[in-house]
């Protein structure tokens, strides 16, 4: 929480607590925005007028951090300017006095639910990698990344993920080797494997692949945001199908 009044800082972090959120706040843009890089918190609350730095400054620096740009901002502010709010990426817009049940009841829509899960990124390219990574932490996943299927099969020593996407042609093993070994261990016969691929498949590509992976995506055929929605349909199914 960002706001320069200590008088509303106390209340939002009495009504707050009450429903279970731990509250940070700040008094200043500065501060705040090094407070918010530092425990990346699931919405930020935002008054528009405050001393040096004021809101729309802030706002503007949280959609221009990497890190940051992603998480909801909900302005509170005597200020009646949605329209410049909504256009610098603000997420939700108060206008004070503040309807605190109304603003619990927006701020509880953000509230992080418990991760569905661990989901293994068998990738050799950096920005398949970090591009799968954003969207899947997005959607409260759990990401770890491998460069071959060799690291992979090591990082399955330490821990069972709840869902392996798996590119084809990589270094030193590839995905249809790790396939073959992944399927070899018991803990692991279970787990939904998504492949997602650059190689135009043969029928004994297809072949090898029969029964062992749950969907194979081809990346030439998408774009980046096709593919993303692709893996997130997919994503969502493996969330409802798996046991709570």
């Amino acid at each position: 929480m960002i706001d320069d009044d200590p008088a509303v800082r106390e209340l939002m972090q009495r009504a707050l607590s009450k429903e279970g959120f731990r509250v940070e706040t700040s008094a200043n843009g500065p501060t705040g925005l090094e407070l918010a890089r530092q425990c990346k918190p699931a919405v930020i609350t935002l008054d528009v007028m405050m001393p040096g730095m004021d809101g729309w400054a802030v706002l503007t620096a949280l959609k221009a951090d990497k890190e940051l740009a992603d998480i909801p901002v909900v302005m509170m502010t005597i200020v009646d300017d949605k329209n410049m709010g909504f256009a610098l990426g603000a997420t939700e817009y108060f206008t004070k006095p503040i309807d605190w049940s109304r603003l619990t009841a927006v701020i509880k829509k953000y509230r992080k639910e418990p991760a569905p899960g661990t989901v293994l990124v068998v990738e050799d390219d950096p920005t398949m990698q970090e591009m799968l990574q954003r969207n899947l932490q997005k959607q409260g996943w759990q990401v770890r990344l491998a460069r071959n299927g060799r690291v992979a099969l090591s990082q399955l020593s330490e821990q069972v993920p709840a869902l392996i996407l798996l590119d084809l042609m990589m270094p030193e093993m590839d995905g249809f080797e790790f396939m073959v070994e992944l399927r070899r261990r018991a803990e692991c016969k279970q787990v939904p494997v998504i492949v997602i691929t650059a190689k135009e498949l043969t029928a004994e590509d297809r072949l090898r692949l029969n029964g062992q992976v749950a969907r194979i995506i081809q990346k030439s055929t998408m774009s980046l945001d096709q593919l993303v929605a692709e893996v997130k349909e997919l994503l969502d199914a493996t969330t409802e199908a798996t046991p709570a």
